[in-house]
């Protein structure tokens, strides 16, 4: 790889670690922070997890169909600037006691709307950026530096709330923004956008292209169908998650912070075994275990009682697994999806997919709110983390299970493929 290339690739890997890293602390941060100060239930943060969650469903397609025909450096920078500023002038309110609901409404919508377009972006960029060769080299550290943002992010946004005012917790992740927003544009490297024609396709004719090649393709296809029921149940899980912890466990911001930060070193772990496992064992094998083993685990929680040292224990062991084995099957389905999409499709088919995961999550949150409401805390954590466990079976029942080592063996006359 040149010199230039190598510079390149180290300031997206910058970016992208810190972004990923103030997207984790906001995570912990606005919700808890609606939790323990604003004292709202699990229905009100249902909507309020929703609205963060909107913009993937309303935007995902409409993104992934610019960014195409864009510069993905100029889409992350913009998307950066934008967070910096919208999470400085919450802090801002914050600190002039301006900061409720409705305004944690406003913040974390625009916020989403911005991690939308950054998100398919960076996703889009390593193509772009590196030869074919070097793509996995290339995944896999970023997907570590995802894992090492997960690691502290989580931790670092529960110390903050409990420790310090909400105001300064939110700057905190207005701060990682401004370094990615310094990082990314340090960028030089010219990228490689596909060439359009002299009338290039109007947008709603890309989105209906990316739609049409990935419900084509039967590897993705079922990457959209199972990444929908893991989105709807996680989303659901975590809206009653994160008031079961502190209400029914008793534990405080940074001890959530702590538990959820287990995440972090088993995606770390996960992406030092995607480079080996599928390899060896093959990809489908990989992906289905491994989702079936981390989407279980949640299953464990909802008998736990106490914030005792035993329930910390295992509260870090199902974070720990649950991350392991997410990393894994992550870096797995991204390298399934690049291998079969060409060049001038990877960020519709990204969006395509993101939409079709991620776009059901605020449905899952508002799920989450509502059985919380009407069946109790422990019990709707039972329902919804036992539902994660379809995206497994769907996985396994479909012709992604019988992927072998070898991704580009694949054959190119595939319905879809192209």
């Amino acid at each position: 790889m040149p010199s230039t290339s190598n510079n390149d690739f180290r300031w997206l890997w910058l970016g992208q670690t810190v972004s990923q890293l103030g997207e984790q602390t906001s995570l912990v941060i606005l919700p808890l922070f609606a939790v323990l100060t604003l004292d709202i239930g699990a229905g009100r943060l249902g909507v309020l997890r929703a609205v963060e969650q909107a913009p993937i469903l309303l935007l995902s397609l409409l993104v992934g169909a610019w960014v195409d025909g864009w510069r993905t450096r100029t889409v992350m920078v913009m998307a950066d600037v934008g967070r910096t500023l919208v999470l400085g002038a919450a802090a801002v309110a914050g600190l002039l006691n301006w900061l409720g609901l409705p305004a944690l409404f406003v913040l974390v919508f625009v916020a989403g709307v911005l991690s939308v377009f950054f998100d398919v972006a960076y996703q889009a960029s390593l193509v772009r950026l590196v030869t074919q060769d070097q793509l996995v080299r290339g995944n896999s550290a970023l997907e570590s530096s995802r894992s090492a943002a997960q690691i502290g992010g989580p931790a670092l946004g529960g110390a903050l709330v409990t420790l310090l005012s909400a105001p300064i917790a939110v700057a905190s992740s207005a701060l990682f923004f401004a370094l990615s927003f310094l990082s990314v544009r340090r960028i030089r490297r010219t990228e490689s956008v596909p060439a359009c024609s002299e009338r290039p396709p109007r947008v709603w004719r890309r989105i209906h292209d990316g739609l049409r090649f990935v419900v084509g393709d039967s590897l993705l296809r079922t990457v959209c169908l199972a990444a929908a029921a893991f989105q709807f149940f996680f989303a659901a899980t975590m809206t009653v998650y994160l008031v079961f912890l502190p209400r029914e466990l008793h534990l405080s911001g940074t001890a959530v912070g702590l538990a959820l930060a287990a995440t972090g070193p088993g995606a770390l772990v996960g992406a030092l075994l995607a480079a080996r496992l599928p390899g060896r064992f093959g990809y489908g094998r990989v992906i289905v275990v491994a989702a079936a083993l981390g989407d279980g685990a949640f299953v464990c929680v909802p008998a736990l009682h106490g914030s005792s040292a035993a329930t910390m224990a295992v509260l870090l062991a199902v974070n720990l697994v649950f991350g392991i084995s997410g990393q894994l099957v992550s870096v797995a389905v991204i390298a399934v999806r690049q291998a079969v999409t060409h060049h001038g499709m990877q960020a519709r088919a990204a969006a395509t997919i993101t939409f079709a995961g991620m776009g059901l999550s605020p449905l899952g949150s508002l799920f989450g709110g509502f059985l919380a409401q009407e069946w109790g805390l422990r019990t709707s954590l039972l329902v919804t983390a036992g539902g994660m466990v379809l995206s497994p079976l769907v996985m396994a029942l479909s012709p992604l299970a019988r992927l072998g080592t070898d991704l580009y063996a694949l054959p190119c006359d595939r319905p879809g493929a192209e």
